[in-house]
């Protein structure tokens, strides 16, 4: 095959997400959908102490539900009932359940690995052929689409190319698609860690004088860990001792989840937000973190990614005009607008906020903290944009 309807570059969790959204319609359509990804997924899925994970906000589960493959994810989807968010040294805090929000949680923690197996599990391959390991090195568009040069020195031609190869897209690049970046002055260390006492569930944001950090409940009482420290000091955690660096982590933590016991393998991620100029042209659609990459402490950033998917599914699957068309592609762009920019105007504020520690706003924050318990339309509204339910209703 040398002409397919849908190109989707990239087979991660954003580009298997919108294969699915789209392969039942596709179906019925007639369309042709090719999934091109560098990495071959593993045979089925592998537990793993280090294995990466996402947080997955409620409504992200309602996006699920709706593409069937909700049950396979919970099965190893750790439900988060509860949030603390704490200010160390002071006294401001709070705390969002779900049952104040009528919900069974506020949102879910999976392994990445298990959420692709899920989602690859569920692809219909007389709808959706995969292209892997395959690599797209040049795109050229077309009067009806683009050409896809790959890097076996086959080509694929497509009504529509969905450019969902993450965050440090050449691709972008090479189609003179720029970026706003904002680095900020934080590497973000993540691992797995393993508390004495069980987490119940409970996930916490702790703000400290040297940066945030987030444990979130994982399957088989781990957590996992997003440490935002400055560079230098991350590196020097990233190259502690285990031992050591449970000392530190716990000094900043407390004794919650009582001693912690064990971290797994460490990595370190430099902090940037970054936002592509144009998601949209003929023919082209910019998708997942090659659209916008988010601070990870607000736990946004894939969130905001699935909603995008499923709104551009919406806006593909609801009018009769050719993929492509430039037309449908801003009304799903028009669509998101307000969702993108008060997700990424959350995520950012939060960050800043609690990444500084002059006094005044340290005591701002603290205050904002307590505040939060002494109002409820606040804290409800935290709470519902921290659930992925703040700008779009979800049925």
């Amino acid at each position: 095959m040398t002409r397919c309807e849908l190109a989707i570059i990239g087979g991660g969790l954003v580009g298997a997400s919108l294969a699915l959204a789209l392969q039942g319609e596709a179906k019925a359509r007639g369309w042709r959908i090719v999934l091109i990804e560098p990495f071959a997924p593993g045979e089925g899925y592998q537990p793993s102490y280090d294995a990466r994970s996402t947080a997955l906000s409620f409504g992200s589960r309602q996006i699920f539900e709706r593409l069937g493959v909700w049950p396979q994810i919970a099965e190893r989807a750790e439900a988060i009932r509860e949030i603390l968010v704490s200010d160390r040294g002071r006294f401001g805090a709070t705390r969002l359940r779900a049952a104040d929000e009528g919900v069974p949680a506020l949102g879910y923690v999976a392994e990445n690995a298990w959420l692709g197996h899920c989602l690859w599990q569920a692809m219909d391959q007389q709808v959706v052929q995969w292209r892997c390991p395959a690599e797209v090195v040049r795109m050229q568009p077309l009067d009806d689409g683009y050409r896809l040069l790959l890097n076996d020195d086959s080509s694929l031609d497509c009504s529509l190319a969905v450019l969902a190869d993450g965050g440090r897209s050449g691709l972008r690049e090479q189609l003179g698609i720029t970026v706003n970046q904002t680095a900020y002055p934080q590497s973000a260390l993540i691992a797995n860690i393993t508390p004495a006492q069980p987490h119940s569930g409970q996930a916490f944001e702790r703000f400290t004088a040297d940066g945030p950090l987030a444990l979130l409940p994982l399957a088989d009482n781990r957590c996992a860990l997003v440490w935002s420290r400055a560079h230098a000091d991350a590196k020097r955690l990233h190259a502690l001792d285990e031992r050591s660096f449970l000392a530190e982590l716990q000094t900043a933590f407390g004794y919650r989840l009582g001693a912690l016991r064990q971290v797994g393998a460490r990595h370190l991620y430099p902090l940037a937000l970054v936002e592509a100029q144009e998601q949209i042209r003929r023919h082209l659609v910019v998708l997942g973190n090659a659209a916008h990459s988010l601070h990870p402490i607000a736990g946004q950033g894939f969130n905001l990614s699935l909603r995008d998917t499923w709104a551009l599914a919406e806006a593909l699957l609801e009018t009769q005009a050719p993929l492509g068309d430039f037309a449908t592609l801003q009304r799903y762009c028009q669509r998101q607008r307000l969702d993108q920019q008060l997700t990424v105007g959350f995520s950012d504020r939060v960050t800043r906020l609690f990444s500084n520690a002059t006094p005044l706003i340290a005591a701002g924050r603290n205050l904002g903290l307590l505040g939060l318990d002494l109002l409820p339309p606040a804290k409800r509204w935290f709470a519902r944009q921290a659930m992925g339910l703040g700008t779009r209703l979800h049925r």
